[in-house]
């Protein structure tokens, strides 16, 4: 499309732009404004994207990552005729599918935003994928992703993460787009238009550097040229904007972020844009070339390895991702530069080209983890089970945008053990209880953690599964059922009135061993192993809670959202006298894993004396 016809589809846009917020009486008008040359010139004359099929993997992707900009995105989508005049005039209304912030429920968006720093991740991640995706054809048309930027959105440490290793990669079919508009929601950035500052930060990072004024369309169309040409990294177009361009009430003005013209200032806005054409369309072009194929084959699950000695948790789980991404190629596993500690060293020493090394960077794992599901591979992140509370925002976003992903949290409890409490994963599964849609598993040996990996491979939703540290006892076998929403019981000891017993993970050891010590007591007990925390075994919990005289509940996590609260859940409407809750409530410190477990009242000895009150 011709500069001319762009110019007059960019002055349509802005009419769109005030014309929605203005009946919604709410949204971000100015913020839309100001990045409206730079955004029309990509959709209506560079950008290859089939609208019929927005998925497919040929298409160019833009991210908002700027999410507060949906005006601007809706406009545009509505100029190129998709979206109807009826349609955009529901914007922000319930349930319609043009929200305040941009999501997968608008079949154009991939990912929901909005929490700004996430955006510029998720396009690396789907930039990366593209190159694994297309990386065996004879003549590569590979895709580009365009991530529009606010300015006072890279006060975000996670977007710098992502431009280190957009750098580091020299990923050169990532463009990000810098809406340079100098105010943020309280005042001014903090750089305000220093565009040389800007420019040199990028290229510090191996970034190609592109300085432009954001509203002129000839500067424009020759970076937009200059970018796809580049074949040295990344590139970013730094667009020097005016806030609110175009209508004089709102342009450079503080005070309107997030507020909306009344009728009356929209009828002078509207007159002060001139003639709009609004039977006047843009049209998007479809991308050339075919779809990659990632072959994918039939797993027979209930497969595990044979240990002769104790071993951890996490060498199951290892050995599982192993047997899984063999089979399917579209599997790729992240690693926060933990992978001899959480054990995907045997998948990368295995399977070299499905692993990712983010290095010591949680935020980035998790939005590159989530670029990847948009190009249709389906990741597994591995750290410590600490450490991916740093990402607690880039897992609700993906939750809330329905994307599918395996997360393995290492080094749960105290019975980490000498490291130290910053180590120690102890409020984690009460963060993946809260995530909608969630399964929250914690195996007690290695077998169990493989027989889990595999059940919770491709579940559609976050999967949390949780491993440790120590070296524990081989509690099962091939035959051993284990199923999502399922438990072991231990067969009962004694007879007369009876203790149950619940735990998870290594306290299910030191449950197993205090039913041998009441056993000699001749305390009747049984030991429920709960590896599913979510969904939990409820019919397990309430049939024993109908037979039990006291029930002791034993975690290595804080207990505040961990095992016992699931447990309580599950006993919604019963009368229950006597429940013991043993759970990490003093602050822990360096020591070896019988030390810590002694210390936090939550070991073998400790379970024996919460029962003796009772009998």
């Amino acid at each position: 499309m011709l500069l001319p016809a762009i110019k007059k589809l960019c002055t349509r846009c802005r009419y769109d732009i005030l014309s929605m917020t203005t009946i919604a009486g709410s949204g971000h008008p100015t913020s839309s404004l100001s990045a409206v040359e730079l955004m029309a010139t990509l959709y209506f004359k560079y950008l290859q994207f089939d609208v019929t099929n927005p998925k497919q993997c040929t298409n160019d992707r833009v991210i908002f990552s700027k999410g507060h900009a949906s005006p601007l995105l809706y406009a545009l989508f509505h100029v190129a005729g998709i979206i109807s005049d009826k349609e955009l005039a529901t914007y922000r209304k319930f349930d319609s599918i043009l929200e305040g912030h941009p999501t997968p429920r608008f079949s154009m968006v991939d990912i929901a935003t909005g929490s700004l720093g996430q955006g510029l991740a998720i396009g690396l991640g789907e930039a990366l994928a593209m190159q694994y995706r297309f990386r065996y054809e004879a003549t590569p048309q590979i895709p580009h992703v365009f991530v529009l930027l606010g300015d006072g959105e890279l006060s975000e440490g996670s977007v710098w993460e992502a431009v280190m290793a957009a750098g580091y990669h020299r990923t050169n079919n990532l463009i990000a787009l810098v809406d340079l508009n100098a105010l943020e929601q309280s005042g001014p950035t903090m750089e305000q238009w220093d565009t040389e500052t800007y420019r040199k930060r990028f290229e510090s990072f191996g970034w190609a550097a592109l300085v432009v004024d954001g509203h002129d369309l000839k500067m424009l169309d020759t970076a937009y040229q200059k970018a796809l040409d580049y074949r040295g990294g990344p590139t970013v177009i730094i667009a020097k904007t005016s806030k609110g361009k175009g209508v004089s009430l709102l342009e450079n003005k503080q005070g309107w972020h997030g507020k909306v013209l009344n009728k009356q200032q929209l009828e002078v806005a509207l007159k002060e844009l001139g003639d709009v054409d609004t039977s006047f369309e843009g049209m998007i072009k479809k991308p050339s070339g075919t779809s990659p194929v990632l072959k994918k084959h039939p797993f027979s699950q209930g497969q595990t390895s044979l240990y002769e000695a104790p071993t951890t948790t996490r060498e199951g789980f290892g050995k599982a991702l192993v047997r899984l991404g063999a089979q399917d190629k579209q599997m790729m596993v992240l690693d926060g530069d933990l992978e001899t500690s959480t054990y995907t060293h045997l998948f990368h020493e295995a399977l070299p080209h499905q692993f990712f090394a983010c290095h010591i960077a949680e935020q980035l794992m998790t939005g590159i983890a989530a670029g990847c599901v948009i190009q249709g591979l389906y990741p597994v992140v591995s750290s410590y089970g600490a450490f991916l509370m740093r990402a607690a925002d880039q897992f609700r976003m993906v939750a809330l945008s329905g994307i599918p992903m395996m997360v393995n949290g290492s080094h749960g409890g105290v019975a980490t053990g000498a490291d130290g409490p910053s180590q120690m994963g102890l409020e984690d599964i009460a963060f993946f209880r809260t995530i909608p849609g969630s399964l929250v598993v914690s195996p007690a040996d290695a077998v169990a953690a493989e027989k889990l990996t595999e059940l919770i491979n491709r579940h559609q939703g976050i999967a949390y599964i949780r491993t440790t540290r120590p070296i524990l006892p081989i509690l099962y076998d091939e035959k051993t059922k284990i199923v999502i929403g399922g438990s072991v019981i231990h067969k009962e000891t004694g007879h007369g009135n009876l203790v149950v017993i619940i735990a998870t993970g290594v306290t299910v050891h030191e449950a197993l061993k205090a039913q041998k010590l009441l056993e000699a007591k001749h305390i009747s007990t049984r030991v429920i192993d709960c590896y599913s925390i979510k969904p939990i075994d409820e019919t397990t919990i309430r049939q024993a809670a109908k037979a039990a005289t006291h029930f002791v509940i034993v975690e290595d996590h804080y207990p505040e959202g961990g095992l016992g609260d699931a447990v309580f859940a599950a006993l919604a409407g019963m009368e229950m006298k006597n429940i013991t809750h043993l759970a990490v409530r003093k602050t822990p410190m360096s020591g070896t894993m019988e030390e810590l477990l002694s210390y936090e009242q939550i070991d073998t000895h400790a379970i024996v004396a919460a029962v003796k009150p009772v009998v």
